[in-house]
C-alpha cells in the first residue's frame, strides 16, 4: 500500500463526522469529485479538514469486506459507455412541418443565452410507462415529467405545463428526437412560444446534454423502473437532488444556483 493511500485511511479514521458527510453525500449518488470540491467550497460544521476524492475512492476499496463496504461502493456511480455514431438507419415516419436542428441558431450550440432545452423519454419497465425528461442547456437545470402516457397529446401537454411554469426569458427552444411523441409540435410551440427544432435520425449526440442527463437519472430510476409505481412526489425529489448537486462543467456550481444567477 502506498503511503499516500495509508495516510488517506488513517485521516478518514480520526475524523468520524467527515466520514459521516462523505457517506451522506454518497448516498444522494454525487462522485467522490463533486464532493471533494464541496468541501474546498465550504467546510460544513464539525469538519475542520477537506478531503480529496482519490482518498475517498481509496477509503472504500480498502474497506474489509462487509456491509459497509458493499453500501459505500454501491453508491458510486456507474461509468457509461459513451454514445457511438450510428448510421441513419431510422425508419420512423417523418413529423410534419418539422424544423430541423440545421436551422437552430448557432448561439444554441455554443450554450452563450440561456432558455435553450433539450427534451427525452425515460421508458419504463416493458415499454409500459415511461416519465419526461428535459434539460436546460446552459444551466442544465432539470425537469422530470410525470406522464400518464406517451401518446402525442399527453406529452405535449405534460411538458408545456411544466415548462409553462419557468420565467418567458427561459422559454426560447426545445430540441427533441424525432419520435411521434412530439408530433404535436406546432400545438406546443403555440402554447408555449419555444420553438422545437428536431435532430436527424440515430443521431444522440445532436442533444447530449439531454443523454447525459438521462444517465444520472438512471441512477435513480434503472432499467426496468415501473414508472406507473413512481409517484410525482418522488419524481420531484429526484429533480430536486440533480438540480443541487455540483456539476464540474458548471465550475462546481448547482443547476439551481445556475438558475438563480441567470433570473437576477
Amino acid at each position: 500500500m502506498k503511503v499516500p493511500e495509508i495516510l488517506g485511511k488513517i485521516k478518514l479514521q480520526k475524523h468520524p463526522n467527515l466520514r459521516k458527510f462523505i457517506k451522506s453525500k454518497l448516498e444522494l449518488k454525487w462522485s467522490p469529485e463533486q464532493i471533494e470540491m464541496s468541501l474546498k467550497e465550504n467546510l460544513p460544521s464539525g469538519i475542520t479538514e477537506s478531503v480529496s476524492h482519490q482518498t475517498i475512492y481509496t477509503y472504500i476499496y480498502l474497506l474489509p469486506r462487509g456491509e459497509l463496504k458493499k453500501e459505500l461502493q454501491s453508491y458510486l456511480r456507474r461509468k457509461m459507455k459513451p454514445y457511438k455514431k450510428s448510421k441513419n438507419t431510422d425508419n420512423r415516419g417523418k413529423i410534419p412541418d418539422m424544423i430541423s436542428i440545421e436551422e437552430r441558431p448557432k448561439s444554441v450550440e455554443k450554450r452563450s443565452i440561456p432558455g435553450h432545452w433539450e427534451g427525452d423519454l425515460i421508458i419504463g419497465k416493458n415499454h409500459k410507462s415511461a416519465i419526461g425528461t428535459i434539460v436546460e442547456r446552459t444551466t442544465r437545470n432539470v425537469i422530470l415529467v410525470p406522464l400518464t402516457s406517451t401518446d402525442a397529446e399527453t406529452v405535449r401537454k405534460s411538458f408545456a405545463k411544466e415548462l409553462k411554469k419557468m420565467p418567458t426569458e427561459l422559454r426560447l427552444s426545445i430540441t427533441y428526437d424525432q419520435g411521434k411523441e412530439m408530433s404535436n409540435h406546432k400545438l406546443f410551440t403555440k402554447d408555449t412560444q419555444m420553438k422545437v427544432y428536431f435532430c436527424h435520425p440515430g443521431s444522440p449526440w445532436e442533444r447530449g446534454t439531454c443523454e447525459n442527463t438521462n444517465m444520472l437519472i438512471r441512477d435513480f430510476f434503472p432499467k426496468k423502473t415501473d414508472f406507473n409505481d413512481i409517484s410525482r412526489k418522488e419524481l420531484k425529489r429526484v429533480q430536486k437532488l440533480l438540480n443541487e448537486r455540483p456539476r464540474k462543467t458548471l465550475g462546481w456550481k448547482t443547476p439551481a444556483e445556475k438558475i438563480k444567477e441567470v433570473l437576477r
